[in-house]
């Protein structure tokens, strides 16, 4: 019997990078999950590893207030997930309105859920991210940083930030914010991304792109300890010191662009490939990393399990195996 067996867990955005791969670690500690679901794509890591067979669907996306309401009453949600959100750079540019709808109105209407729920729900983990902190002097960025979101993707997770500290403040919704730098695994079939699609080029033997002039420099989070990390931040919110907080969450080892292609074609064995800089990137903070000693201090020492030596071949093995390459 342990933390999560029988726990009824809502998850918003179970179908994306870290909701399938968190959405499957709840299953198999027994939670009893109930996922939100806006889009079936049948090539997702959700339906691949089978969970909508084994949790419960709710269909509808995060902007229908009355569906969350039902939803957290309904099935007696004691634990919440909120990882649902438009997260591509490149579409809030192109489309800011919708991303503010899913990311703001998202939020809002979650917690506001939440605090209609308040006798059932008794913890609500947030996804933010680095980007809520916009370009800040001070390097890395700790949980005391300002947010100063001014790019549409980057001040919709500075509002996502500030709706659920507001909840909290207000109203007492037992919730914590997390904020992770880019999540990379296996699972992730977003090719514009840096990884998924570096991997893919360095496979099939092309050069791979890179949008930006390659300098930007960031942190890479591997999926399954960005799991590991809300799971244990969740199982801690009963404590004082924990509820209301925010937590950044990284491997403290940040790399430029360039870097970061160096490392993926070393792994797929592919360092004859030189990349190919198109320095077209827009509305992006040049330098932004996190610094996670808060984590490592108040969370039982917790710290990331697998180095990028040991997760990026498991990641390449997973695309090896999507693609069909050898």
């Amino acid at each position: 019997m342990g933390f999560w067996t029988d726990r009824p867990v809502f998850v918003t955005g179970a179908t994306g990078l870290l909701g399938s791969h968190l959405t499957r670690e709840l299953v198999e500690r027994g939670a009893d999950v109930v996922a939100l679901v806006r889009d079936s794509v049948a090539r997702s890591h959700f339906h691949k590893l089978g969970l909508d067979e084994k949790v419960t669907i709710v269909r509808g996306q995060l902007e229908d207030y009355a569906l969350l309401e039902r939803a957290l009453n309904e099935y007696e949600i004691e634990s919440v997930f909120h990882l649902g959100a438009q997260t591509i750079v490149g579409t809030a540019n192109r489309n800011p309105l919708a991303t503010f709808e899913a990311n703001v109105r998202g939020t809002y209407n979650l917690m506001e859920a939440a605090r209609r729920n308040a006798k059932k729900v008794k913890r609500v983990v947030v996804a933010s991210s680095d980007k809520a902190y916009g370009a800040q002097p001070k390097l890395p960025y700790d949980e005391d940083a300002p947010l100063e979101g001014r790019f549409p993707y980057d001040c919709s997770k500075s509002c996502t930030d500030l709706i659920t500290r507001s909840y909290y403040e207000s109203f007492g919704v037992p919730s914590c914010i997390t904020r992770c730098g880019n999540l990379y695994g296996a699972g992730d079939l977003n090719w514009n991304r840096l990884v998924p699609g570096t991997i893919r080029s360095a496979l099939r033997g092309e050069r791979p792109l890179i949008r930006s002039d390659g300098t930007f420099v960031r942190d890479y989070f591997y999926v399954e300890d960005a799991v590991a990390a809300y799971l244990e931040l969740a199982e801690n919110m009963d404590r004082p010191d924990i509820v209301g907080q925010a937590f950044n969450f990284s491997d403290d080892k940040p790399l430029s662009v360039v870097q970061m292609v160096d490392v993926i074609l070393e792994a797929c064995g592919r360092k004859d490939l030189e990349p190919v800089i198109l320095g077209e990137a827009s509305n992006e903070i040049p330098e932004q990393f996190l610094s996670s000693a808060k984590a490592h201090r108040l969370l039982g020492g917790w710290k990331p399990r697998f180095g990028m030596k040991e997760a990026l071949p498991r990641a390449i093995a997973w695309y090896r195996q999507v693609l069909g390459i050898a």
